[in-house]
């Protein structure tokens, strides 16, 4: 017998020995202990030395309680149960990745790993990359994921991968969501975000579309196909116009995305002469609306005239375009209510402003004639309104003519396309630029909604670009968690904190983690799950691998007082 330490544990016929050698070499042997005229024999079953730890472990806790296995009151000094991380959200979005080809082209590797979870995490919880990481340290990702530990400065340099990467995951996404079958029809559009800091390389001064007066921005366009699927994401200098992003999109859609002859749809803002020509020279086609200015000079043309604007749709061509007319009666009473609202808020102008007099005889009647003629400027009523004065008092008066030309165009808007009559019919024309809605409603829910693009936590020209990328890939996520559960009444954030609340069990073997187990999740959390087209498993194994911030908490954490409680 091999000399040194020599451990046996003899349960009832059947035990496992553990022999230490001098030279601590450990071997684990499966042994069988009977009785032969009188005498104590051993058998070796098995030599089991190439089991894990966990597995030998296992396997001598059954046959130490191999009576009384339901029972688990006898396995308190070496098994017990924990409270695990959170599960259920990290799975079904790792599922829905996987599903519509977020992992596959984000590859297997480290980093690309890495790029998913700030994917997932961002449709979790909104953040920087520090809040990333810190959500980590309460969700299974390196486990669910395959990941080492990692911390906010991985993610950042992850930035730099992801971005240097963009264009190859756009084209292996686009490819998983048509493959051969080539669109013919794309979306474009664009908004602005501002910046609450000025060290952005990519900051600018520009046309703030969030009404953000005095902060600099960036601009992003977002390129999609006919049905709103994000399929590439750009980001500008802030001072970029909405033009000057148009070729970019051009260059795309002709090298990365189109097949043939393809149709590019965009807004009054984005697609003029100028780009409309552009397109003419790839063999492409626009579709966009003209100004009110445009529409007037058709007028005088003589080509359209007022009277064939109606709640359907009519169409004239003229100089190798086509124009489709309309005026949406809806939208005219809209706007005449809106002009009432405006003309209400201008008379309780007008009252304050000669209350105010009435009660500071030594007021100057002119700062407030100032005052009430600026308020009626910003809201757009000077060509129809006058404001007037009378001694000490102030007032308005309407201009019927000027009222009469503000509603001529009430409703009424123009679609301009070269596309021709037999590729396209004017109500196809006019659905495809009503689609512009479904961009629109992308940038709601990054921008606002869900997703919350801002605060921008990051400087670096392509970190700007990763990070908005990140919330375009994680606007997928959400897009298709909207398709699977449109008929459960929960929105999608709804949806995910409900998941958020399947923890796993995790179950340790003196004081080692060894896996988790799954509890059955909630009615509503099941219902969410089986929508999803997620099982989730009894259980899974676990490193145990945590991930820690290499930050700490910052002072401004402590009490108000400033002393400890």
């Amino acid at each position: 017998m091999t000399s040194g330490l020599h451990i046996a544990i003899l349960v009832a016929d059947m035990y496992i020995e553990t022999i230490t050698s001098q030279k601590k070499y450990i071997t684990h042997y499966l042994r069988e202990s009977y009785r032969e005229n009188g005498k104590v024999k051993h058998k070796t079953i098995a030599n089991i030395s190439h089991c894990s730890p966990e597995e030998i472990e296992a396997l001598r806790l059954a046959l130490k309680h191999k009576h009384s296995l339901v029972d688990i009151a006898p396995l308190d000094d070496v098994l017990s149960l924990h409270q695990g991380p959170s599960v259920g959200a990290l799975l079904v979005l790792r599922e829905i990745a996987e599903r519509v080809g977020i992992t596959e082209s984000l590859g297997s590797t480290r980093d690309g790993k890495l790029a998913l979870w700030q994917i997932l995490s961002r449709v979790i919880d909104q953040g920087s990359r520090l809040s990333a990481t810190r959500l980590a340290s309460s969700h299974g990702v390196c486990d669910i994921l395959g990941l080492d530990s990692f911390n906010e400065e991985h993610l950042y340099k992850n930035l730099d991968w992801t971005c240097s990467r963009q264009a190859l995951i756009e084209d292996r996404l686009f490819r998983t969501l048509h493959g051969d079958n080539l669109p013919e029809l794309f979306l474009y559009d664009v908004t602005s975000s501002y910046l609450e800091g000025t060290h952005n390389e990519l900051a600018a001064f520009g046309y703030n579309r969030d009404r953000k007066n005095g902060k600099p921005q960036i601009v992003i366009g977002l390129l999609s196909d006919q049905f709103g699927f994000p399929l590439s994401i750009e980001v500008f200098e802030g001072n970029t116009g909405d033009t000057g992003t148009f070729a970019n999109q051009i260059k795309k859609v002709s090298e990365r995305f189109g097949g043939g002859v393809v149709t590019l749809v965009g807004d009054r803002g984005m697609i003029k002469s100028r780009q409309m020509t552009d397109l003419q020279e790839h063999g492409f086609h626009g579709i966009t609306a003209i100004t009110k200015a445009q529409i007037e000079t058709l007028m005088n043309k003589g080509v359209v005239q007022l009277e064939f604007f109606e709640d359907n749709l009519v169409e004239i061509e003229s100089d190798g375009h086509r124009y489709i007319l309309r005026r949406n009666s809806e939208r005219a009473k809209e706007m005449k209510v809106t002009r009432e609202n405006k003309r209400v808020v201008l008379e309780k102008a007008i009252e304050k402003g000669n209350a105010y007099l009435e009660t500071h005889p030594k007021a100057k009647v002119t700062t407030i004639f100032k005052r009430v003629t600026g308020k009626a400027q910003r809201l757009k009523m000077k060509a129809w309104i006058t404001i007037t004065t009378c001694g000490r008092k102030i007032g308005y008066e309407v201009q019927a003519d000027g009222l009469q030309e503000a509603e001529r165009f009430d409703g009424c808007y123009v679609l301009k396309t070269d596309v021709p009559m037999g590729k396209m019919s004017k109500e196809e024309i006019h659905s495809r630029y009503k689609d512009l809605a479904l961009i629109e409603q992308t940038f709601r829910t990054c921008k606002t909604g869900h997703l919350e693009l801002r605060p921008i936590h990051v400087r670096l020209g392509d970190h700007t670009r990763a990070h908005v990328f990140i919330v375009m890939l994680a606007f997928r996520l959400v897009q298709e968690l909207r398709k699977c559960w449109w008929d459960v009444d929960v929105t999608v954030e709804e949806g995910i904190a409900e998941l958020s609340r399947i923890s796993a069990v995790e179950i340790r073997i003196k004081g080692k983690t060894t896996g988790w187990k799954f509890p059955q999740p909630s009615e509503l959390g099941q219902q969410l799950l089986e929508k999803a087209g997620v099982k989730l498993p009894k259980g899974m194994p676990s490193k145990g691998i945590k991930v820690t911030s290499r930050k700490k908490p910052k002072d401004w954490r402590k009490p108000a007082s400033g002393k400890s409680l």
